[in-house]
């Protein structure tokens, strides 16, 4: 992928903004086929986290209706969550339903490399089921691609401000109990996320502007704002946004992006 220089860098982190949201989107979903493509390409498979929200459900329904995806090796695909809600995978609230509604369901990927987390029942068991399966089908527990959104709070996956899960460094699956919300979630856990080959986060929305701001430009304080804590200087972490999320960033202009064809 060629790209002109992010309009913000650090040392653990990239933003860089292909346009308005139409474009942003279609650039996340041709991103995210490329990702596929070069993993299967290098290890002969694909692994990949994906995550909940109206971001990656309009990400996944882009996918599916490009040509790229016709070139897909499917089988080869491993699909894992990022982080799941208490419900049964029917549920309207459920990340997996969502995944596979907007487009998952029609792409030829085994049903045995599909692995939902089970989090509406015996939580924490299921949550040594989940790390188990993490680590038999990648020994060397890197994703090729785990995907993010942030929440306006500032967090990500479902590591949420003050929450236990965020101190967790000797697992790669977590239960956290969010008292926000009054409910227990299933989560990777910080270790995992920032061992991925790729950390990509997708912010759209005007409404995400000011936290975007916050969680970048901001004072560090990653259990006020968890989504701070992924990226790291040897594994940087891609934050794609559109237009009206990076409103904040000085400078901003949409860059000129080209995909490997």
């Amino acid at each position: 992928m060629e790209t002109e220089k992010p309009i913000f860098s650090d040392a653990r982190r990239d933003l860089i903004v292909p346009g308005d949201d139409q474009k942003t989107i279609h650039y996340c979903s041709e991103h995210f086929l490329m990702l596929v493509e070069e993993a299967i390409a290098q290890r002969n498979q694909c692994t990949i986290a994906l995550s909940g929200g109206n971001t990656p459900k309009a990400i996944f329904k882009a996918l599916t209706q490009s040509d790229r995806t016709k070139k897909i090796d499917w089988s080869r695909v491993f699909l894992f969550w990022s982080d799941e809600r208490d419900v049964p995978p029917d549920h309207k609230d459920s990340n997996y339903h969502m995944a596979m509604e907007a487009g998952f369901a029609q792409l030829a990927i085994p049903e045995d490399h599909i692995f939902r987390m089970v989090a509406e029942k015996d939580i924490e068991d299921n949550a040594n089921v989940y790390e188990a399966s993490i680590k038999k089908v990648i020994p060397d527990c890197r994703f090729d691609l785990v995907m993010l959104g942030l929440g306006n709070d500032g967090h990500t996956a479902s590591l949420f401000p003050y929450t236990k899960a965020l101190d967790v460094i000797d697992r790669l699956v977590a239960t956290n109990h969010i008292p926000q919300k009054e409910c227990w979630r299933m989560t990777l856990t910080f270790p995992i996320i920032n061992n991925a080959r790729h950390i990509c986060f997708y912010v759209i929305g005007s409404d995400k502007a000011d936290i975007l701001n916050l969680v970048l430009k901001g004072a560090h304080h990653p259990h006020r704002l968890p989504a701070q804590n992924v990226g790291t200087c040897a594994n940087r972490a891609l934050w794609i946004a559109d237009a009206n999320a990076a409103a904040s960033f000085e400078g901003l202009h949409p860059i000129r992006i080209k995909l490997r064809e």
